[in-house]
This record gives structure tokens, sequence and C-alpha cells, in this order.
């Protein structure tokens, strides 16, 4: 069992971990701190775009005084040659005489061969230091590496009785100023988000987080548009320019349609995986994670929802609820399920909760099958 000194490290290290969610893709969101004589010399994070790597960060900062030093890092240092040296290298080549890590890398490149590398070099390795919580932060990188796709986050904001507007179609605003800031965080830590047509159609959405301060950390804004129908007058098109924008059509789609959205800065994946004349999602993650996206976040609407829970696609629930009811005739957040026996129902284990203001936001987390 870690002492309290090397949790106390290691929380240190998860915390600038995190301040790479969003920004990393497709690499992980790993932290590092190198601790000498009980203080710490050097922090680091990975840095926007994937590189340079946490570890080579805090190294950068602690200088010499890395030799005989401890370091902390959430995920397994790298063993391989990519853009950039393996990272097991570089603590080696500092003269680090300890390394403690969280997790595993899975990366068939790493594996634990990174680990080995480290003791082969005659450095202390110690291994498993707040596992679940560095695990947690990558599920999306790990969803990516074992999967092929990215870890979806579901985002509901609803009444107590789980609708999203009225009977009208009014739904501005259900929740509150504190719930709504709190989504723009959420759009900030993912890579992704994504919505259906009805959706984008209907609230015209500009999917962007703002945050003060924060615009460059929205997420690429992802649109299921089988026939590409999406306005070049709407907020989407028009601002694609300026954030990353991408359209999932079928290879059907007029073309003169498809070039006009091309030219106004969109980019365009045809995808044929479509079962009974609407997407296979499936497939849709797959084309997601093969570009790189490990965590996608998923605003809307009932429909998708609820196709993603049918297919078991969610593996997040991330659901805000305002102390109000709308009753019955309120339009619901999930569509219909076609669920007949309790025993074939999506379940949710709840792993967070926390008020904002009058409202409330629950985390929740898939259930094992």
């Amino acid at each position: 069992m870690a002492d309290a000194t090397d949790v106390a490290a290691m929380r240190a290290a998860l915390g600038l971990a995190r301040r790479g969610l969003g920004r990393v893709w497709p690499n992980p969101a790993v932290g590092c701190v190198i601790v000498r004589n009980g203080h710490i010399i050097g922090r680091g994070w990975t840095q926007a775009g994937g590189r340079p790597h946490a570890e080579t960060e805090a190294l950068s900062r602690a200088g010499a005084g890395a030799r005989d030093a401890t370091a902390y890092v959430t995920l397994e240092p790298c063993s391989h040659w990519g853009k950039t040296p393996p990272c097991a290298d570089a603590l080696i080549q500092a003269g680090i005489r300890r390394v403690v890590g969280a997790v595993v890398d899975p990366d068939p490149r790493v594996a634990g061969s990174g680990l080995r590398r480290l003791r082969d070099a005659g450095i202390a390795v110690e291994h498993g230091v707040c596992e679940a919580e560095a695990a947690e932060i990558n599920a999306g990188f790990f969803h990516r590496v074992r999967l092929g796709r990215p870890l979806v986050t579901l985002k509901l904001a609803t009444s107590l009785d789980g609708r999203i507007a009225t009977a009208s179609g009014e739904s501005r605003w259900i929740t509150g100023a504190a719930a709504r800031e709190r989504g723009h965080l959420l759009r900030a830590t993912h890579d992704a988000i994504l919505v259906g047509t009805e959706t984008a159609l209907t609230d015209d959405p500009e999917l962007t987080c703002r945050l003060g301060g924060m615009a460059a950390r929205s997420p690429v804004r992802v649109v299921l548009d089988r026939r590409s129908r999406l306005p070049l007058h709407s907020r989407l098109i028009t601002g694609a320019r300026n954030a990353r924008t991408w359209i999932v059509t079928a290879p059907s789609a007029d073309p003169a349609r498809q070039a006009a959205l091309t030219a106004a800065g969109v980019e365009i994946i045809p995808l044929t995986a479509i079962d009974a004349g609407t997407f296979n999602l499936a497939g849709v993650l797959q084309a997601l994670g093969a570009r790189g996206v490990t965590r996608l976040l998923v605003e809307g609407g009932g429909r998708l929802a609820a196709a993603l829970l049918v297919a078991g696609l969610v593996d997040r629930l991330a659901w805000f609820h305002a102390p109000v009811l709308l009753g019955g005739v309120g339009i619901p957040a999930i569509a219909v399920l076609g669920t007949d026996r309790l025993a074939d129902a999506p379940r949710f284990e709840r792993i967070a909760s926390e008020p904002l203001g009058a409202d409330t936001v629950a985390i929740f987390r898939a259930s094992a099958p």
C-alpha cells in the first residue's frame, strides 16, 4: 500500500494531467511531478496536440536537480520512438532514482515495456498508486486503444422528471447559469461534441466553449447529417473556419451540397455504415476513433440518445437536473428505448454528484453487463 507522501505527489500529478483533457488527443493526458528531498522541483503535463510529453516538461523544469530524485507519472512512460524520443529513456538519462507510476499504458507499443526499461536501468519502480483515478482520466484514450472508438459521455440537462422542453418546445433555460457554465466546461474537456441533424436544424447551436478565455478549447463539432441538409447560413457552418467542424454524411448526399460545405471550411466524413436509412452508430464511433478522437460528448437529441443507449455505446452520463417538473406532455430527454424487461434496461452507477446553484449534476458510469 502506497504511503501518504506518494499518494499526495501522485494526486498533484493527476491534477496536472487533467489540464490536458480535450487538448492532447489522440495522445493520453499525462501529468508528472519530480520530487527531491520532499519538495516538488519540476511539474509537467502533456501539451496541446500531444507533445511535448509530461515527463519531458517536468524534467526540463527540474533541470540538474532531477538527478537522484523521484518522478511521479500518471501513465507508464512511453518506450517507443514516435515524433519524440521515449520518455523512459529521458528519465534514465536525467538520473532519476525512483519512478512511481499510476497505471500501465495499454498501447501495444508500450504495455509494460516502459516500466521494464526503467527497472533494467537500475531505477526503483513502484506501480499502481492512485490507479483508479488515473484510469478514469484516460478512460477515453484506453477506449480508443482497446475498442477503436472514443469514450462516449451523454450530457442531459432536464427537469426532475427527465424533460428537456415543454410541449410547445420551450427549453431556455431549464437549468441555471452555474449548470450551463459547467456544461461549457464539459465541452472544454472533450475532444469532440456530437449532435444529430434534427438538433442542429432546430436549435442552430454553436457547440463551442463560451467560458471566458477558453474559446480555444472548443471541441471539434460533429454533426450526423446523412443528406447534408445543414443550411450554409447555420451557426455551425458560418463558424467552421474558426472552430473545426465535421459532418458525417452518406456518400450519396448531393455532391454540390458537399462541395459548398467543404468550401465553407467543413470536413466531410462520408460513411457507408448505414442501417435501414440511418447511421450505424458503432461505425460512426469507429470513424471518429480513426481520426484520433478519444473523448466524445453527445448533446442531442432524444432519438440520438436513445439509439446510443440501445446500442450500448454510452459510457458516461452527465445529467444536469433542474428543480422543476414539466409533466408527461413535456419533451423527453431520451426517446423510446423499446425495453420491455427491467433486466434489459441500460444501467449506470453514480460516481459523482454536485450542487450547482439550484440545480444538480450527477455523473454516472455504465455498469458492466
